[in-house]
């Protein structure tokens, strides 16, 4: 798709078509399901020419990208406030996740459909897939600022990994928040704050001169599972 250039502040015709569709096409997600909602009625439901939907998103799959997408570029956003004052890798960590769950919780019920599909390892919707790449890399980006911009000292080679550590971490979170039907969600949140207090604990104590072996072994073993899956 073309990319266009807005005028800070302002959102071209295009970019409100786009939204438009990917809107209507959750919705309609969260209402057919994934598998019996077609391209020709969210182009339908959107008042979009069902030819034009395609210049937009490729597939429906695509779709599933877009919001991803979409959930990312509001996580980031409502990670900004506490980043911008806190240096305390705790307090740091703990606002990124807990706004995470907040930018989310919108979309609890059509996330609960969507794993059905995204939880095969082979479909493209899957967070691991090639096609979530884009997405991936940009929420790993989101947990390096929350390393580098903290006061507590990470050593180089675990600087590199613990990025995509807290990937995986956030995700055991999210699948965790799915099956949650506490009120409010008090159990994900819950399970943050407990868990963030441990990786804390855990990456303060990185540095420490007794542990070096048990990180290289650690890391070592990380280098080793991305080289079998290559």
């Amino acid at each position: 798709m073309p990319t266009t250039v807005a005028e800070p502040g302002r959102t071209t015709k295009g970019e409100q078509t786009r939204a438009l569709i990917l809107h209507t096409a959750l919705d309609l997600f969260r209402e057919r399901g994934y598998e019996e909602t077609t391209m020709r009625l969210i182009a339908h439901e959107a008042g979009v020419a069902p030819g034009n939907i395609y210049y937009y998103f490729r597939s429906k799959e695509h779709l599933i990208q877009g919001f991803y997408a979409l959930s990312l570029d509001e996580h980031v956003a409502a990670s900004q406030p506490v980043l911008a004052q806190e240096t305390d890798l705790r307090a740091r960590l703990l606002g990124v996740m807990r706004a995470k769950i907040e930018t989310s919780e919108p979309y609890h019920r059509f996330s609960g459909l969507l794993f059905k599909s995204a939880a095969d390892p082979s479909s493209p919707l899957s967070p691991f897939s090639p096609e979530s790449h884009p997405v991936r890399q940009a929420c790993t980006a989101l947990f390096a600022e929350v390393l580098t911009g903290s006061k507590t000292r990470v050593p180089d080679d675990l600087q590199a990994e613990l990025p995509n550590l807290l990937w995986l971490y956030h995700m055991g979170i999210i699948l965790f928040w799915l099956h949650d039907k506490s009120p409010q969600r008090v159990r994900t949140y819950r399970l943050i704050e407990h868990t963030v207090e441990l990786i804390a604990r855990v990456i303060g104590l990185a540095t420490v001169p007794l542990l070096r072996p048990i990180r290289t072994r650690v890391l070592r073993l990380l280098t080793d599972l991305r080289q079998d899956t290559s």
